[in-house]
């Protein structure tokens, strides 16, 4: 287990860098795992956070790479269906180590179960 220091409050992080306790998230704890995972984060980034947080508090359960497309696709164009390639590698250069793991762990949800991520 690993400990960060945020407006002066210690933060665990398990030994993957998820927090330990999902209320401890805000955005300045968001800011430092970006920076952990080497991101420098963009409104984008933010957007696609916020719509992470949304979709697990409505349907407790992460949201799918089709959904992540998804909501990314619905805003950058009308039929995400018929751009999903670009769409994919958008969300690869956002989050160049798999994005269905990092935005999870920037956005303090649970850590993604192994077959989540396959």
């Amino acid at each position: 287990m690993r400990v960060i220091v945020i407006n002066a409050k210690a933060i665990e992080l398990d030994e993957e860098g998820y927090l330990v306790k999902p209320a401890d998230w805000n955005e300045d704890v968001a800011m430092e795992l970006a920076k952990q995972e080497n991101l420098k984060m963009t409104e984008t980034h933010w957007g696609l956070i916020a719509a992470v947080r949304d979709y697990y508090l409505e349907n407790h359960a992460h949201p799918s790479g089709n959904a992540l497309v998804h909501l990314l696709g619905k805003h950058l164009i009308d039929k995400p269906q018929e751009k999903r390639k670009a769409v994919n590698e958008r969300l690869y250069e956002l989050f160049p180590r798999g994005p269905e793991k990092q935005l999870a762990k920037i956005a303090g949800l649970p850590k993604l179960l192994p077959s989540h991520t396959e």
